[in-house]
């Protein structure tokens, strides 16, 4: 039996993707020269350039929108974002953009658009998490 991990398996999927369609790249921080903070895209910049392959500035919310323009206008973006958290930095794009655009013309126009994301990362500082909780519990009044 043959063992496969989860990120392999990710980058398979993805170059398969990009293979089969010309019209499917991968956008997103760090994802190009740096081939990912998980090496999901290591080998896609080399294979496929750097018109299919965008490193984007850290502006969550700029390159999600560009990605739903661009799938608006036949593309099929698949961004990576670093972690789940900064999807909240981008959340007007993807609720009130690519989640409404269908119907706010009249399913004229489509957003063929996946956003991919680690859900359990660790943020390296205050200012790159949306966690709200304090990191240590305090101690109760009881045990003081």
């Amino acid at each position: 039996m043959s063992v496969i991990t989860y990120r392999q398996a990710l980058r398979d999927t993805l170059r398969a993707e990009m293979v089969r369609d010309e019209n499917v790249l991968v956008i997103g921080e760090e994802i190009g020269v740096f081939e990912g903070s998980y090496k999901i895209t290591e080998g896609l910049l080399k294979e496929f350039g750097p018109r299919r392959v965008k490193d984007t500035p850290i502006a969550e919310e700029g390159f999600v929108g560009a990605a739903v323009g661009a799938a608006m206008l036949g593309l099929r973006p698949v961004v990576e974002l670093m972690t789940i958290n900064f999807s909240l930095i981008a959340i007007d794009q993807i609720i009130n953009h690519a989640a409404k655009i269908y119907g706010m013309f009249g399913g004229q126009t489509s957003v063929p658009l996946v956003i991919r994301t680690p859900a359990a990362a660790v943020s390296s500082s205050a200012r790159r998490t949306r966690r709200t909780s304090s990191c240590s519990t305090p101690s109760s009044p009881a045990s003081r």
